[in-house]
């Protein structure tokens, strides 16, 4: 079984920054992409950035040039540092993976998510 745990959600004022994470665990071989998704109320899923696991990255242009996405291949973690934050990043923010178990099944693995809410 594979788990994702997404943590560092939280309130923060129009401007200001959050750092999430998202650390993987279980019977892992390897991880491929991670993805970070949000959705806000009464609105879809959304992708908002992706790492590989040699570090190519990628972003929406919601978030370009706020947001950055890194990762810990060792401690099986994924950040997303996010700067200059509005009222329209509200959402909630999810982790996705793609894992190769150590029975070697490809898994699509999603976090359970973790609350941003940007307000004065």
């Amino acid at each position: 079984q594979v788990r994702l745990v997404e943590s560092g959600g939280g309130l923060v004022q129009p401007g200001g920054s959050l750092r999430l994470s998202c650390a993987a665990s279980g019977s892992i071989r390897s991880i491929n992409r991670m993805d970070w998704y949000r959705q806000a109320p009464g609105k879809e899923r959304e992708l908002v950035a992706s790492i590989t696991n040699g570090g190519g990255t990628d972003y929406a242009d919601s978030v370009k040039g706020r947001f950055t996405v890194s990762r810990d291949n060792a401690e099986r973690t994924v950040y997303l540092q996010m700067n200059s934050l509005k009222p329209e990043d509200t959402a909630v923010y999810y982790c996705n993976a793609d894992v190769y178990s150590i029975t070697f099944q490809r898994l699509n693995v999603w976090g359970q998510g973790t609350l941003v809410t940007v307000s004065s």
